[in-house]
């Protein structure tokens, strides 16, 4: 049985998930590339997210964030985490089908404490616990629809949620 072509595992979740970080001790671990659809946004773009959000909207942001995915998943062969709200497009959620997604389930506690809510997201600017809550009610569905797996990352290390990635997609670790 051969694999799909494209990353090895994808991650996705909400912000303060912990997709970057994970993503970072999952490509360490698997001896892959790693790759994160909003730094490519804001490389492409040569300004940082909260910019373009203000400059050109949403809308553009998000044009430029399907780009990203489709540009990623079939040119990137390690970890590739996406940005919070990659799913909400249908024509990404398409790109996800073949491949292994883990979705990063996280609290609002603890995406508090990791991000800190008056982190520049454009998003979450005013209200943010509420409008994070709204969110995650409009996105969760999402994320599961396009995972393999899911990770509950409450009160567990980034080490640890990326032993539970591992686990969850019987990938193996080469330094074990």
């Amino acid at each position: 049985m051969s694999t799909p072509a494209g990353p090895a595992v994808v991650l996705v979740g909400p912000p303060g998930s912990g997709k970057s970080t994970v993503g970072r001790v999952l490509a360490e671990r698997l001896g892959l590339p790693f790759r994160d659809t909003d730094a490519d946004i804001e490389r492409t773009a040569g300004k940082p997210i909260p910019e373009i959000f203000v400059d050109e909207g949403e809308p553009h942001f998000r044009q430029l964030e399907r780009e990203a995915v489709r540009a990623a998943t079939a040119g990137h062969t390690g970890v590739l985490a996406l940005g919070g709200g990659a799913v909400t497009s249908e024509e990404t959620r398409a790109l996800l089908a073949p491949l292994p997604v883990v979705f990063l389930e996280v609290a609002l506690g603890d995406a508090v404490k990791r991000v800190g809510l008056d982190a520049p997201r454009p998003l979450l600017a005013v209200n943010p616990r509420a409008r994070w809550r709204e969110l995650m009610e409009a996105r969760r569905p999402l994320y599961l629809e396009v995972a393999t797996a899911v990770v509950d990352t409450e009160g567990r290390t980034p080490e640890q949620v990326a032993d539970a990635v591992l686990e969850a997609l019987e990938l193996k670790d080469p330094h074990v």
